[in-house]
């Protein structure tokens, strides 16, 4: 039985840790004001609906992890209630590690990434596959986006946090710079139309 939510991840070999390198006074005094959300609050939720891409990490039977990255379109990565997240799993390698892994250990954990705005979210939890459910696949499904959904993956918060922006370089996506590139390229599309407006009149003055 956990005493902090936080205890998912700060363990007892972990607080030793915190505790030998001077840390452990101030994260116990996190823990007694409240510590990390168990729920997803609208800030999260909204934070999630922006989000293309996320890494999904899953570990076997022998304790051996593994990172995933998960992209779709915005949005794919789903609220379901207050402690459920959910996303269509579309047909990729079909090498299916995360889904051999959560068949025998379903510890999973969500690393959420914006990049563009120096963000990061950790989540912590438990993953289910879902099969043949058309009600949940059809609410996870975009018909917009080219792919796909062969299942639903299912994960049931426990516990998240925000962590500090301190080494996150921006980066930006096709989608997030591709409005700014046309913007550029009509304002030089048209200051090309004003230069040859002005070398026509120039070329017509010389002529008369």
């Amino acid at each position: 039985m956990r005493s902090h939510p936080s205890d998912v991840a700060f363990t007892p070999a972990v607080k030793a840790v915190q505790q030998a390198k001077g840390s452990r006074r101030g994260y116990a005094r996190m823990e007694e004001a409240g510590g990390w959300a168990t729920t997803i609050s609208a800030d999260l939720a909204g934070f999630v609906a922006d989000l293309d891409m996320f890494y999904l990490g899953t570990a076997n039977a022998e304790g051996q992890p593994y990172i995933q990255y998960r992209g779709g379109p915005p949005g794919f990565l789903k609220v379901l209630d207050e402690r459920t997240l959910a996303f269509a799993d579309f047909g990729g390698n079909r090498q299916y590690i995360t889904l051999g892994n959560l068949s025998e250990n379903p510890k999973a954990f969500l690393f959420l990434m914006d990049y563009a705005n120096r963000r990061r979210v950790k989540v912590w939890g438990s993953a289910r596959v879902v099969e043949g459910d058309a009600e949940l696949l059809a609410r996870l499904a975009d018909p917009d986006y080219p792919a796909k959904v062969e299942r639903a993956i299912v994960f049931n918060v426990e516990a998240w946090d925000v962590n500090c922006h301190q080494h996150i370089h921006p980066r930006f996506s096709h989608r997030e710079v591709q409005p700014v590139i046309e913007r550029l390229q009509s304002r030089v599309h048209e200051l090309e139309r004003e230069l040859e407006e002005l070398r026509a009149g120039r070329d017509a003055s010389k002529r008369s």
